[in-house]
């Protein structure tokens, strides 16, 4: 056959062609949305329009142009000051904005959740992490919000921080007050940085969360791939007032992205862009009702818990995302992973990601109503052929407390490592992070104390079928550590 010798080529035809329903990242879902508005003739004959910087293309670090102008209409779409796209995706906008505001030396306080890419940039930059912890909620087991408070008594504790780092929303579609954290950071004189890789529509509509922007924050990293309609791997920067070095931001990404960008990606964020600025908030509303009425569905008949606006005001949550279907199962006696197989053999879902006890789902304005009843019908299926189950899942709950920490993280990563049989590793430090899912917080993190209570913990975990990630070892019997 023609694709037998490209794997990742036939991979990639094959899952296409599949006709899976994707509630999935990216956004556009398939060009659906192209094909949605008429505009499919936009990104015909790829391959003919993947150049370089020719004249009247213009150049991603000097742009002066068609780019220049794109991101200048990007800045007053979204509401800030500047606005950068991105090729490399949200993670290089996370290390830079983060080596923009700081320093080799300096703290920076972030969530235990973080995304990887904000503790690599602590690795990147030499910095000295300062971790606060989300709340969990205990209903579906996840970190959910950071509560003001808790940023509060950290900039306190660490009053030498140089900035604040908040993911908003969650993968799972929960916000945090992000209004009342940056009148926090300000009024310590501190910066606050914003991932909002999942967020990057809410600037569109009136009934979604407040963008991180509006809510007062400094520098925001988007992907736009995610939630909007770019191209994979395509994403945007923002920043807005005074505290931020827009030429550091400048030098910054000309490290972190290539010399060698693709202008298709790039024009991707420009369709984005327009389309949302044309037809956002029309397609938005119905994208946040028929979200709202499976939300519904699920949660007044089937088995199942789908998180919706009941949880506001605990865990840290000030609002939710309600674009993104997050869905508890454990009631019913299954695991996420087990709805996730079936939506995918039986129904041909496939769904963002799941866990012990919930699944995701990302709807976008690429969906049309079908999408939506076809989703729902499979999990009401899925929910009455369960049995009645009255046990719920018990999730061992982690230390209630942050290991001691020996070495920052770019300390650790320099020094001797070795394994060791992980009933030993307790007084050792580890060279690893290590993190459950659920709950999606690290118990370890590069550098820190290994105790006898992570230990056990960890072993719990595996024993009850948790995804752990982050192991060199993926059976969990040993565990690399420093020497």
């Amino acid at each position: 056959m023609l694709y037998d010798d490209m794997p990742l080529l036939k991979s990639i035809k094959d899952y296409a062609e599949g006709k899976a329903l994707p509630l999935h990242m990216p956004g556009h879902k398939r060009g659906e949305i192209y094909k949605k508005l008429n505009l499919d003739m936009l990104f015909e004959n790829i391959m003919e329009m993947d150049t370089t910087e020719v004249p009247g293309v213009d150049n991603l670090f000097c742009p002066e142009g068609p780019l220049l102008k794109a991101q200048e209409l990007a800045a007053a779409s979204f509401g800030a000051d500047n606005s950068f796209f991105l090729i490399n995706g949200t993670t290089a906008g996370i290390y830079a904005m983060i080596m923009s505001v700081t320093k080799p030396g300096d703290k920076i306080i972030i969530p235990r959740n973080a995304h990887r890419s904000a503790i690599s940039a602590t690795i990147l930059a030499k910095l000295h992490p300062v971790y606060i912890l989300p709340e969990v909620d205990e209903k579906m087991d996840v970190a959910m919000g950071i509560r003001p408070e808790t940023v509060e008594r950290t900039i306190k504790e660490h009053p030498d921080a140089k900035a604040v780092l908040i993911t908003n929303p969650t993968y799972y579609g929960v916000c945090s007050d992000l209004e009342r954290i940056a009148d926090i950071v300000h009024s310590y004189g501190k910066v606050l940085l914003v991932d909002e890789a999942h967020g990057s529509h809410f600037t569109f509509h009136k009934n979604l969360p407040k963008s991180a922007l509006s809510s007062g924050a400094d520098i925001v990293a988007q992907s736009t791939h995610k939630t909007l309609l770019s191209m994979t791997g395509s994403s945007m920067l923002h920043i807005k007032g005074d505290r931020v070095d827009k030429e550091k931001i400048d030098f910054f990404l000309q490290m972190v992205q290539t010399t060698s960008p693709s202008h298709v990606m790039l024009a991707s964020l420009d369709a984005a862009r327009y389309i949302m600025d044309k037809y956002g908030y029309i397609l938005l509303d119905e994208c946040i009702k028929y979200s709202n009425m499976v939300r519904d569905e699920i949660n007044q008949n089937t088995k199942f818990y789908c998180l919706s606006y009941d949880r506001i005001g605990r865990n840290g949550i000030f609002g939710i995302d309600p674009t993104r279907l997050s869905i508890c199962v454990k009631d019913a006696g299954l695991k996420g992973s087990e709805v996730d197989r079936i939506l995918s053999k039986k129904h041909n879902i496939q769904v963002e990601l799941s866990d012990l006890n919930n699944i995701v789902a990302i709807t976008t304005v690429a969906d049309d109503d079908k999408v939506y009843y076809r989703f729902l019908e499979a999990i009401i299926a899925i929910s009455s052929e369960t049995k009645e189950f009255s046990d719920k899942t018990f999730v061992t709950k982690p230390p209630e407390y942050l290991p001691e920490k020996e070495l920052s993280p770019f300390e650790a990563v320099y020094k001797k490592t070795e394994f060791i049989d992980i009933n030993k590793s307790p007084g050792f430090v580890s060279a690893e992070m290590i993190m459950p899912y659920p709950p999606g917080i690290p118990v370890i993190m590069p550098g820190e104390r290994i105790s006898k209570d992570i230990i056990d913990f960890l072993l719990q975990c595996k024993d009850m079928g948790i995804l752990i990630s982050g192991m060199a070892d993926p059976e969990f019997n040993k565990i690399k550590i420093i020497k």
